[in-house]
């Protein structure tokens, strides 16, 4: 037998798709020598040299990795291999349960449920709109807001390193496609609220992706009648370098060809991404996320017809349209984020982003209206036609606004394993923001063939019973040209323990939050400001027969101001803005019980948020308006409801249901309804297949809103407009067959090649609902009083999908 004087070493270190280290993997080699990883996935392992040894790695939790080594005498190799995570139900759609994200509060959704389940705008936040407390009413666009908050509220991670919207987007139409590629996905953790001090400084919500590291070479394609996408993953023979890399391309001609405004329309989006990790040793490793974004929106309106009241009087809105809408949006973003393992309790981090955005918005719209009875007479040949004029009018809206922004981010972190129970980690982060915008917008209003002028200008106009002498003014008109540099420190500290008390399992984690900001720019000088944020989380798994757990996380969560929410209306920046504050205290409730044999969770979380020095805000489709000042103050309560489990065999699916009510007191006139105010919400992920034919299967993406507040015409007190949208009502329905099913062997060779492949029908608005987004508001010329049109989103449409993995 070989002495271990004349041998070699493999070492190195074991993670699973998202770069983290497990520990206890078992390894063992085919000569009869062992060892296992320690807490930071470490191993070193002994065997002969001059012969061909196997060595298998395997875990209680994840799928078994064999190699084979033919090394030289004293000959030194590292072999870093990912492990997939095992898992052994049939499902597609697995939701992880995992002791550490039930304790904080986390929804954690696999990749496989972004892949499959189909939506008009299909990602992440397809998924979302899905889960209790989220709101996304708008099937074009990716912005949701969370228990009460905006758009602009809610913080995403890609591998620990912030990525950004863009800034410009007002309407779903425009936006493009979501940052997140589900191609490259390999976890979404996701909290609505009460979430740690190492999550930055936001009011509602964390979404965190974890992008995978690949473990052999494959290809995934999907093609659809809205565009396709394709995905390569590689990785080296050693281990040490791996990569994928992900492009897609959209045109959403389909669904806005579909809309009531006929015309001309090209939105055409596309992006290219990619994230790569090398090795060094298996102490030191580095990884690199890029993205490349192009979207163009160009559009020549025609005509519209929107018809509106009631079956004894229905009105009808006709416009006209003439010229064009030209937006582009193109960013760049870059991230190299080092990992260096000092030993098995010391991780540090180093993390350098760069984004750069360059906008575009220019259009120049004439739109000639008229407003009025409907021919209700059924077979007449004018059936459906307005006859009577109550309002006439016209309306010129101009924009050529610009925006060029760049952000550069530099960041350490770290943790500290005191014990296998005890945790530290920390942040340093600095971030330069240096923003260019051109702002010039103006709208012209003739309503009857009197120009509308300014509701707030002083000079009263008694038209048309009296003449006016006044100079005409445009009803809306901002000019603004600002450059704006933000420098900002950012720093945490967090403590997490998991322990027993009594028999019970106990986790307690708490953290402060520093944030320091000052603004800056051509004509403008604000002061530095500082703010700190303590949070804290609690939960208890009782040591009962029955599994549950209750936790209670808190704590003073701030939102510094971005760029956006300096700019007031007019585009006048105000550099003194004070950051947002906001309270909130979640109760959650989790038990895990079995219905017919089969695993069920209940999930059941209160919150309450009480918000000071709010900075209100307009909706106008999806664009955000500040008033960029600090003058309301807020409140949010609800309760969230969410049930999943097995309800069809060896498939996941979950129904959830939402209340909540958020209201603001702006200058202590009293409170109102803010915009998110969605008071009930009712959401449901169902799965299910044909028994004899298990190869077929449906995905059903339900989601029901009561109507939020319509906004208010521009410059409108909003004390005086709150009547609400109709309900949003949605059902997204998927049907795929699975031709080449990747549990299965196959004859015939080409399937053989193919690992899996699908062909799917889809029907997005199946039920042809009639959804709103926001209002048009036209003038009657004979009352004076002003209709709330809406406009209406997507009918039904229907969707072909390829898919193939190799």
């Amino acid at each position: 037998m070989l002495s271990f004087s004349q041998s070699a070493i493999v070492r190195g270190v074991i993670l699973d798709e998202g770069n983290t280290p497990i520990e206890n993997v078992n390894i063992k080699a085919s000569t009869g020598e062992g060892t296992a990883t320690n807490s930071n996935g470490f191993y070193e392992l002994k065997i002969p040299f001059g012969v061909e040894v196997t060595v298998v790695f395997t875990h209680i939790s994840h799928e078994r990795v064999e190699q084979k080594f033919n090394l030289k005498n004293g000959q030194e190799l590292e072999f870093n291999p990912i492990m997939l995570l095992e898992v052994e139900q049939i499902s597609t759609v697995v939701i992880n349960t995992n002791t550490r994200l039930k304790t904080e509060g986390v929804t954690s959704i696999s990749p496989q449920m972004l892949r499959t389940i189909k939506g008009a705008q299909p990602g992440v936040e397809n998924i979302l709109k899905t889960l209790p407390g989220v709101n996304v009413s708008n099937e074009l666009s990716t912005q949701y807001s969370v228990r009460g908050g905006n758009f602009d509220e809610n913080l995403v991670y890609v591998n620990e390193i912030e990525v950004y919207r863009p800034f410009l987007i007002r309407s779903g139409n425009q936006e493009g496609l979501s940052f997140v590629n589900t191609d490259l996905v390999h976890n979404v953790d996701f909290s609505a609220g009460g979430f740690q001090a190492k999550y930055g400084d936001k009011l509602s919500s964390v979404l965190d992706i974890t992008y995978r590291n690949p473990v052999d070479f494959g290809i995934r394609a999907d093609l659809s009648l809205l565009g396709g996408s394709l995905a390569a993953e590689t990785i080296s023979k050693d281990g040490k370098f791996s990569g994928i890399a992900g492009v897609r391309y959209r045109d959403n001609s389909l669904l806005l060809n579909s809309l009531e405004t006929e015309g001309n329309v090209e939105p055409v989006f596309a992006d290219a991404q990619t994230f790569l990790t090398y090795r060094f040793s298996s102490k030191f490793h580095l990884n690199f996320l890029g993205n490349i974004s192009l979207n163009k929106y160009n559009f020549q309106p025609e005509n519209r017809q929107t018809n509106f009241g009631t079956l004894t009087d229905p009105v009808a809105l006709l416009v006209f349209y003439e010229g064009q809408e030209k937006d582009q949006y193109q960013t760049y973003f870059g991230a190299l984020k080092a990992n260096y393992f000092v030993n098995e309790d010391l991780t540090l981090k180093l993390i350098g982003s760069a984004y750069h955005t360059t906008e575009q918005e220019y259009f120049d719209i004439l739109a000639q209206y008229r407003l009025g009875e409907v021919n209700t007479n059924i077979g007449d040949e004018n059936l459906g036609e307005v006859e009577f004029s109550e309002g006439i009018g016209s309306q010129l809206t101009h924009a050529r606004n610009d925006l060029d922004a760049f952000i550069v981010n530099a960041e350490h972190r770290g943790d500290y394993k005191i014990d296998e129970e005890t945790t530290i980690e920390w942040s340093a982060k600095y971030t330069n923001e240096d923003i260019r915008d051109r702002l010039v917008e103006y709208e012209i209003i003739d309503s009857a063939g009197f120009s509308i002028r300014p509701p707030r200008f002083s000079q009263p106009n008694y038209q048309p019973y009296e003449s006016f002498s006044g100079p005409l003014n445009a009803f809306e008109n901002i000019r603004a040209l600002n450059r704006i540099t933000i420098n900002r420190f950012q720093a945490f500290g967090q403590y997490s323990k998991n322990t027993d008390w009594n028999g019970h399992e106990v986790f307690y984690n708490a953290g402060i939050r520093a944030h320091s900001w000052s603004v800056s720019g051509e004509g403008v000088s604000g002061k530095t400001q500082t703010v700190f944020s303590p949070r804290a989380q609690f939960a208890i798994k009782p040591n009962w027969e029955k599994d549950v757990l209750f936790r209670v996380a808190g704590g003073l969560y701030y939102q510094p101001p971005f760029y956006r929410e300096l700019r007031d209306s007019t585009g006048t920046v105000k550099p003194n803005v004070k950051a947002q504050q906001s309270y909130h205290v979640v109760l959650g409730h989790e038990q895990s019980f079995e219905i017919w044999d089969r695993p069920f969770k209940l999930v059941i979380e209160g919150y309450y948020k009480g918000l000071t020095d709010v900075n209100p805000y307009t909706l106008e489709n999806v664009r955000v308006r500040y008033s960029a000042n600090n003058n309301a103050k807020a409140y949010a309560y609800g309760l969230d409801f969410r049930l999943n489990g097995e309800f069809v065999p060896g498939t996941e699916s979950w129904f959830s249901f939402g209340y909540l009510k958020t209201e603001e007191n702006i200058d202590n006139r009293g409170y109102i309804a803010r915009p998110t105010d969605q008071r009930l919400k009712f959401g449901a992920l169902f799965q299910d297949y044909v028994p004899n034919m298990p190869d077929l299967k449906m995905y059903l993406n339900l989601v029901y809103n009561t109507g939020v507040p319509g906004g208010s015409p521009s410059y409108a007190d909003p004390y005086d407009y709150q009547i609400r949208l109709r309900d949003y009502r949605r059902a997204d329905l998927g049907i795929s067959y699975q031709i080449v099913n990747p549990e299965r062997t196959y004859d015939a060779k080409w399937k053989k090649s193919v690992k899996e492949l699908s062909l799917g029908f889809e029907i997005y608005n199946m039920f042809d609902n009639q959804n709103s987004i926001t209002n048009t508001w036209v003038r009657d010329v004979y009352s004076k009083s002003q209709y709330a049109i809406p406009n209406y989103l997507t009918p039904r449409v229907f969707n072909l999908r390829l898919s193939a993995r190799f």
